[in-house]
């Protein structure tokens, strides 16, 4: 992977940050919830369940704005190198660490910090250090 400094967009990615903060205390104000995507996502498999069919539309949403930001806002085209059986394993293991965890990072990361929480703030560091120790023994060996 190589990154295109000339394409950073810093600005971009201020607003892209302020706009998912806003959502994520929009969720929280408006329906009690926290925005974290593995119990989102796991509530809208059932939305049935639990009145759940807020769930199903956060999802929606995420997968539609997607949709369209890649037909009509993509610069670049998108490339993975990696093995579609590594892509899978990697899955699966951030959904098992999701539960044992209690969490995912966008629920601790963005959320549990916001609140405090030491749990999250601890969660956060453990999926910072595996993060940067990941990435150093896949680019070294």
């Amino acid at each position: 992977m190589t990154i295109d400094y000339a394409s950073f967009t810093p600005y971009l990615s201020y607003v892209g940050g302020v706009i998912l903060g806003l959502s994520v205390a929009i969720l929280y104000l408006f329906n009690g919830r926290i925005a974290g995507i593995s119990s989102i996502l796991s509530g809208a498999v059932r939305p049935w369940r639990d009145n759940g069919w807020w769930r199903l539309s956060f999802v929606s949403g995420m997968l539609v704005v997607s949709v369209i930001w890649r037909l009509f806002l993509a610069k670049q085209e998108i490339h993975i190198d990696t093995p579609v059986v590594l892509l899978i394993l990697s899955g699966l293991l951030v959904g098992f660490g999701t539960r044992y965890g209690s969490g995912c990072t966008s629920g601790h990361g963005i959320c549990g910090i916001a609140r405090l929480s030491k749990r999250s703030i601890t969660a956060t560091v453990i999926f910072m250090i595996v993060a940067i120790v990941t990435v150093y023994v896949v680019k070294k060996f």
